[in-house]
């Protein structure tokens, strides 16, 4: 069993990782009497660790609210977690926590033991991420304030400006917050709609907590749902593309939102179903690379139209006859 140093250090962890933890599960888990627990306790205390107690049947201890220790404690998993978490914020959209980030890093690595922080520093100096196009910045205050809202239950009011329609004023009862495909959602019953809608967080603003309560959902898969509704409308045409370019360099230039992209001899195969050619043609087009259109025809031919409205336009078209396989970057 633990010395009685371990032990200390064993109750401290409990300690941390429990709101309140009672004095006889303390004892029967390091195996001592609950004196020996109050003794532990007592230990803490002369370090300056604000231990609370609670006396009488089922007396039990916990940390004075508030209270946390500097991260000189971290293993080095909970080390490079910190700290890759910390790099990652602007891969979610908040960009306006970068200050933040970096004091936090900044702070993290001055606490860490020297072989710790030299692990740090290593990841820091690295580890490259590449924010995608499909990001969207999100108000870090307004997201914070939400997530206060779903977890007390309260009805908040936005302004919302969806696309191609004049703003309007909510009030909705939001159930869960959902990251998904680069972009913060909302998952809530709207008032205004009566029924239950998705609200992209970098589309409200205005962001107020109503003293009114509702209910929540329990067990409510909030992704599934979303998933569901921004589903792809029933797709038409079934797409298979050879890409004279390495999947790799393919990364933020193309959703994996319902296409598969793997390695095909020496290049990139991409597979996907579309209702409409026209702007998945476009598409292609501005990857800059070769690439050949193995099916359908009907994008074939698609090409074959810009190379007619290029024509038109420039007095040029396109590379290659009307309907040709391979087309050039």
């Amino acid at each position: 069993m633990y010395d009685p140093s371990m032990r200390v250090l064993t109750v401290l962890e409990l300690l941390q990782a429990h709101e309140e933890v009672r004095g006889a599960d303390l004892a029967r888990r390091l195996e001592v009497s609950p004196r020996t627990v109050q003794r532990y306790v007592a230990r803490l205390q002369d370090l300056g660790i604000p231990v609370e107690g609670r006396r009488g049947v089922g007396g039990a201890y916990r940390l004075k609210a508030g209270f946390r220790l500097p991260p000189l404690m971290f293993t080095p998993e909970e080390a490079l977690a910190a700290a890759l978490g910390l790099r990652t914020l602007r891969h979610l959209g908040l960009h306006a926590l970068a200050p933040a980030a970096e004091a936090a890093s900044a702070k993290l690595s001055r606490s860490l033991p020297h072989d710790l922080r030299a692990d740090m520093l290593a990841l820091e100096g690295s580890v490259q991420f590449d924010t995608g196009p499909w990001v969207a910045p999100t108000d870090a205050h307004l997201l914070a304030a939400l997530l206060r809202a779903v977890r007390d239950a309260c009805t908040v009011t936005f302004t919302y400006a969806a696309p191609e329609a004049p703003k309007t004023r909510r009030d909705a009862d939001v159930h869960r917050v959902v990251h998904l495909e680069g972009r913060w959602y909302a998952v809530a019953h709207c008032h205004l709609r009566g029924a239950r809608r998705s609200f992209r967080l970098d589309r409200m603003s205005a962001l107020t907590v109503q003293a009114r309560h509702f209910t929540p959902e329990p067990d409510f898969d909030a992704a599934a749902y979303l998933r569901s509704t921004l589903r792809a409308p029933k797709p038409t045409y079934a797409i298979s593309v050879w890409l004279d370019c390495p999947p790799e360099d393919l990364r933020g230039r193309v959703s994996t939102w319902g296409t598969e992209v793997r390695p095909d001899a020496h290049g990139t195969r991409l597979t996907t179903t579309r209702e409409g050619l026209s702007g998945f043609a476009a598409f292609l087009l501005g990857l800059d690379c070769d690439f050949r259109v193995d099916s359908p025809p009907e994008l074939r031919a698609e090409f074959a139209r810009l190379a007619e409205r290029c024509a038109a336009h420039t007095g040029t078209g396109l590379s290659g006859p009307p309907g040709a396989p391979y087309i050039g970057a």
